[in-house]
């Protein structure tokens, strides 16, 4: 940790550094380093930076976070344009101008922001890193629109970025020497930390909004720069730009799953599609004339389903909601545009995005690190609702619960149904067979089909939901391949037999899912039976045989289904109940999944999903927890009725009866008169081990308060107890006292290695799960026999992990 902390900020003058020494070259001599080093430099850099505030992000909110992805954003963007320039792509003599312009005043404001919020955060010296940051930045600005202004000032910009990184290095290094005895002011980390994990976000804010926002300030600046006439045209060297805003808002909509905040994420998923397609658009004309043509369909979905996110997200963060509001007007100014992004409509909206992107973003930013929150409405809205006996906004720690276990994501699937309905809407674009490329289809295809779909899939199986990954990867994978061959001419006028066979073989798989979505609901089996008339649509497009108006028949039919999917999903993430039901599995077979009550999971890395546990077993419920070994089901000794419930539960047979887990000898002291010296001696010998001791039966059970439900323990002979040497477990009895154990599946069954099988066998019989993951083991106790151990003969059970020769 501490090395990981010195390293973080020294990290973000890297750049500066290197731009540093370009600038303080003389301008008649070759530049130190050229420029396509330089640009492949930065992007190191910018991949450093991305990681150190992801790394950072996942221990707490901090402006440090934000820092890191927007100066990772800026070196990127600036290094691809250097390596543009370097190669002759930019042969223009104000080209690498127009280039860089755009993005150096965003940076410029952002980072400036940045600053205001670190200085009145209690952040100085992040706040000195950006401001100067954001002076160099302004003054190549400067320095690229006027001829007078020296390069000299800019590289006395970086330098100061790299004199605050080095003055924080040096005290880091200083506290690292002395053993914390010594550190310059303002490098002390150890007060920051516990400030940071005191302060007011735990979970609630999302700590990527903010260089969320600021990605979109940076793509609106490209079309602001040219409305204003700062730049002279659009062409290929605004691309970096707009492609690094998107390609880092694909990420920071992952880390927003990761953050529990699946609509903002939503949100960058959607904005990022727009960044990938007006770079798009600039990409063209540089091998093509002429300029790309927009589908004026999808553009009009896309503003529908814009509207419906920015109503629910108004429902969680009003400002939020109605900054989407922005982003729906643009998309009905390009529909309504021929010239698309290259039109002044279009522009005109951009320079309102650019505006309220940095409004919004200020707002996040200061309520990341401030203790008095700017409002921004959400208390309004919870009063409102509260007034209302129908709608109630799910919250608290169930919000997103997954299907199975715990998750670190929220549910992606709002963005992958959305993602399905405007890759479906992509096929109504007709274009020219000669110039398939002239028409913006493969962003919204290989984009929203391809890699946000993809990205879905990924969060679904993380979240234990293995059919819905299984398609949504599925079907990602033939949107790209079939918006590539299709859309970009891969394939020509005349289609191929081989691509066909493809195609029947995803039909083969897509067959297979829509059999099993009759077992998981209705809406499942229609969305994924639609989906296969978009694989015909590709299979008849392929054999040249694609009837006329049949794609659209079935794009609309599978893009309503979607739709409907995606309402659903965001009214069941937002609102508690079934406000549009998905319906029940068309095929229902007894004794097939965990049925329709699913029990409470907790994680057990926390110490009050423990507590939680342990009162729910003090009050008579079962639950299911991780042990040393395989996962098992327990109840407690002082709740006879409990015991007799997790006995039912399990239709436990007579030849494998329940045994006894204590924490600690001490829990047998009262009875220890009622043991023989020799067995308590190698009781604690044994313990704490995955080894079961099968003891005589006797009076010392009573002592343990199971009354009649004793005589489902054991034997009438004896009873197998033991101590687990699973520190969660322990502490458990610790709070509610010797256990009852059996292992965690029905009777005959495997034993159960994850929680999600405790959830699959047992899910509608336990009232809880602590859930840890995987077993550290897949083999059970070893148990031995020791009724006779006073005659000096002991016996094994069952030879488990531990072997008889350690025994």
């Amino acid at each position: 940790g501490q090395v990981y902390r010195l390293c973080v900020l020294p990290l973000c003058p890297t750049g500066s550094l290197l731009l540093a020494v370009r600038f303080y070259s003389s301008a008649r001599a070759a530049p130190l380093i050229p420029s396509t080093a330089l640009g492949v430099l930065l992007l190191l850099v910018s991949a450093l930076l991305a990681y150190a505030g992801i790394r950072r992000s996942l221990r707490n909110a901090s402006l440090l976070v934000a820092l890191c992805l927007t100066l990772s954003a800026l070196w990127s963007g600036y290094g691809v344009i250097l390596i543009l320039a370097g190669q002759g792509a930019l042969p223009g003599p104000g080209d690498a101008r127009d280039a860089l312009v755009p993005g150096l005043a965003t940076f410029t404001l952002a980072l400036l922001l940045l600053a205001v919020v670190g200085f009145l955060c209690g952040e100085p010296l992040l706040g000195l890193v950006a401001a100067a940051v954001s002076l160099a930045s302004a003054h190549e600005v400067a320095l690229h629109c006027s001829s007078s202004l020296g390069p000299s000032a800019v590289a006395c910009g970086h330098l100061s970025v790299c004199l605050v990184g080095g003055y924080f290095a040096l005290g880091r290094i200083l506290r690292l020497l002395t053993r914390g005895s010594l550190a310059l002011p303002g490098t002390d980390l150890t007060e920051k930390k516990a400030q940071e994990q005191g302060r007011g976000s735990a979970g609630s804010t999302n700590p990527f909004a903010a260089p969320g926002l600021l990605l979109n300030m940076l793509s609106a600046s490209v079309f602001c720069c040219r409305l204003l006439g700062v730049t002279h045209r659009l062409f290929l060297g605004h691309v970096p730009w707009l492609w690094a805003a998107g390609t880092y808002q694909i990420g920071i909509c992952v880390l927003s799953y990761r953050a529990m905040d699946a609509l903002m994420a939503t949100a960058f998923g959607f904005t990022s599609i727009l960044k990938f397609a007006a770079g798009y658009c600039l990409l063209y004309p540089a091998w093509q004339p002429e300029e790309p043509s927009l589908p004026t369909p999808f553009l009009v979905v896309f503003s529908i389903l814009f509207a419906v996110l920015a109503l629910f997200l108004s429902l969680q963060s009003p400002v939020d909601g109605l900054y989407l509001l922005v982003f729906v007007t643009y998309c009905i100014a390009l529909a309504c545009s021929p010239r698309g992004f290259f039109a002044g409509g279009p522009q005109v909206v951009a320079v309102a995005i650019f505006v309220s992107s940095a409004l919004v973003a200020l707002i996040h930013l200061y309520n990341v690190r401030a203790r008095a929150k700017i409002p921004t409405g959400k208390g309004a809205v919870k009063a409102l609702l509260a007034r209302s006996s129908l709608l109630k906004l799910r919250e608290g720690p169930d919000l997103h619960a997954p299907y199975l276990g715990y998750s670190k994501y929220a549910d992606a699937e709002v963005l992958t149904y959305a993602c399905s309905v405007l890759a479906s809407f992509a096929l109504t674009a007709t274009g020219d067979p000669q110039a398939p490329l002239a028409t913006v289809v493969i962003p919204w295809v290989v984009v929203a089909g391809g890699i946000l779909k993809l990205l879905g899939g990924s969060v679904a199986f993380a979240r234990g939901k293995t059919l819905e990954s299984s398609a949504f990867i599925l079907y990602s994978v033939m949107w790209i391949i079939w918006g590539l061959t299709r859309y970009s001419g891969l394939c020509g006028t005349a289609r191929s037999f081989h691509a066909a066979v493809g195609i029947i073989s995803f039909m083969l798989f897509n067959s297979f899912i829509v059999f099993c979505s009759l077992f998981l609901n209705m809406a499942w089996f229609f969305y994924s039976l639609t989906f296969m008339l978009i694989a015909v649509s590709f299979l008849l497009d392929a054999i040249h045989a694609l009837p006329t108006g049949y794609d659209i028949a079935a794009t609309l039919i599978f893009g309503l289904v979607s739709f409907y999917c995606f309402l659903a999903a965001l009214a069941s993430s937002t609102f508690e109940g079934c406000c549009l039901p998905m319906g029940r599995p068309m095929v229902q077979l007894s004794g097939v999944g965990a049925g329709t009550t699913k029990c409470l999971h907790l994680p057990a890395r926390k110490a009050s999903s423990v507590k939680r546990i342990a009162d729910i077993l003090r009050n008579g419920g079962t639950c299911g927890i991780p042990t040393d070994t395989v996962y098992v089901l327990v109840a407690a000794c002082s709740r006879p009725d409990a015991v007799e419930k997790a006995h039912r539960s399990k239709r436990q047979a007579q030849d494998r009866p329940m045994s006894l887990w204590i924490s600690s000898l001490k829990q047998l002291e009262p009875a220890k008169h009622l043991f023989t010296p020799l067995l308590w001696d190698f009781m604690e010998a044994a313990w704490p081990s995955p080894i079961s001791l099968v003891i005589p039966r006797g009076e010392w059970v009573d002592f343990l308060g199971m009354k009649d439900s004793a005589k489902y323990v054991g034997t009438p002979q004896s009873v197998a107890i033991r101590i687990p040497d699973c520190s969660v477990t322990t502490h458990l009895i610790d709070l509610v006292g010797p256990i009852v154990v059996t292992s965690a599946n029905p009777t005959g069954e495997a034993d159960t290695t994850h929680h999600n099988q405790v959830y699959a066998k047992l899910g509608d019989k336990v009232d809880a799960v602590l859930c840890a993951g995987p077993s550290p083991e897949n083999i059970a106790s070893t148990v031995v026999d020791c009724t006779k151990i006073d005659s000096g003969n002991i016996g094994f059970f069952r030879v488990g992990i531990i072997p008889k020769s350690q025994v």
